[in-house]
């Protein structure tokens, strides 16, 4: 693996094909994290599908389609439009520089770009292959929980999992106070739809309760949650970038 922080004298000596465009998102995490913890989660994607994959890992943007809290202050929204213009120029770029594979990946839930995206960019550029790793997401998802021992998790943002992750990412910027609110199951339909501010008691789609884990029990557990999380999407993946460019390109 390679990243911005090598020279291009590096980058062009390695004979690498494949680049990492990974999204972040600057957005409210309840009234006591940090704002950058999905920029920070994109960060740990990037770098583990880089070196599994052996490419040149670009720096995390750390703005998103984050609609649903912009009414939070401090957090960044931009438009799918913008974003995804923004990271076809870059494919567009690298590709003139001899990449031909690339792996897009995104830190934040509401990314709902990303799906038609990748597959846009793949029907326009038929020499090269962008693919994401989503291909065992459910499965990822239930192995890590289960693993970090947060088995009923009942949260989308905000709540036990989101300070766990910030616990282990970034300890001195957490306020461990308790936050959040149990949600009513019916307010899902209208996530899409409405602000959270109208749809959550303080900006968190889940709760955590104060004193129930010692700091380190709460690193621990986001250590081991996106350790194994990143680690199940990981499997197979350099197969689906290979063979799916090899289908794609050849005669």
């Amino acid at each position: 693996m390679l990243s911005f922080r090598n020279s291009t004298s590096e980058i062009s000596s390695s004979g690498m094909d494949t680049a990492i465009l990974s999204v972040g998102a600057t957005e409210q995490f309840g009234p006591y994290l940090p704002m950058h913890l999905d920029t920070l989660i994109a960060e740990l994607y990037a770098i583990t599908y880089g070196t599994e994959l052996n490419a040149y890992v670009l720096p995390t943007i750390p703005f998103n389609t984050s609609e649903e809290h912009a009414n939070f202050k401090g957090t960044v929204t931009v438009s799918p439009n913008i974003l995804t213009a923004m990271l076809e120029d870059i494919i567009c770029n690298l590709t003139r520089q001899g990449f031909s594979k690339f792996l897009v990946c995104t830190g934040h839930g509401g990314s709902y770009w990303e799906g038609a995206f990748v597959k846009h960019i793949n029907y326009k550029y038929p020499e090269i292959i962008v693919i994401t790793a989503n291909h065992n997401n459910h499965l990822a998802w239930e192995e890590a929980i289960k693993a970090a021992g947060l088995e009923g998790l009942n949260e989308m943002h905000g709540g036990l999992l989101s300070v766990c992750t910030a616990m282990w990412l970034c300890p001195e910027l957490v306020k461990p106070q308790s936050m959040g609110s149990d949600i009513p199951s019916e307010n899902r339909i209208y996530a899409d739809y409405l602000g959270w501010d109208k749809l959550t008691k303080d900006g968190c789609w889940g709760k955590f309760d104060e004193g129930v884990y010692s700091q380190e029990d709460l690193a621990e557990k986001g250590k081991t949650f996106w350790n194994v999380f990143i680690q199940k999407r990981t499997e197979g993946l350099k197969q689906i970038l290979e063979d799916g460019y090899r289908r794609k390109t050849q005669a």
